[in-house]
């Protein structure tokens, strides 16, 4: 008869094994992690160049851009708000409603701007949400 070799593995031994995968796992995640915030930065600045393309047409047909009180809604519908533009040939976005930033927060539109004062400010508070600070996407 043929005879099999049982191999049991010690506590140790396993433990080793738990021990060098939780290693991994600790210096692997936040690699991902910061991919993942690079991501929706990189999804925040494409769909403000979206916003800002979407503008510039607004702007041809009309003659101005949205003012603060109309803000973006105006690329997808027609203001109804003075002054009411007479060539609006909108929609001017493919989607229906205004997208939020990808951390869930409207984009902030001011028309005219404090740092583009000829045109428009356009931007999202970036990862904390809060006002201010070097997180935030800009188009100035």
């Amino acid at each position: 008869m043929h005879m099999r070799k049982i191999q049991n593995y010690t506590f140790i031994e396993i433990m080793v094994v738990v021990i060098i995968i939780a290693i991994l796992a600790a210096v692997v995640m936040p690699k991902f992690a910061g991919r993942t915030e690079d991501a929706r930065i990189s999804s925040a600045q494409s769909q403000l160049s979206i916003f800002q393309t979407a503008l510039s047409t607004y702007n041809l047909d009309t003659g101005k851009y949205p003012t603060t009180q109309q803000g973006l809604k105006a690329l997808v519908e027609k203001p109804s708000s003075p002054p009411v533009p007479s060539t609006w040939k909108g929609p001017y976005l493919q989607s229906k409603k205004i997208p939020k930033d990808p951390w869930k927060n409207p984009y902030i539109y001011k028309c005219p701007g404090k740092h583009n004062t000829t045109s428009y400010d356009l931007y999202s508070y970036g990862p904390d949400g809060q006002q201010g600070g070097d997180d935030d996407i800009t188009n100035w």
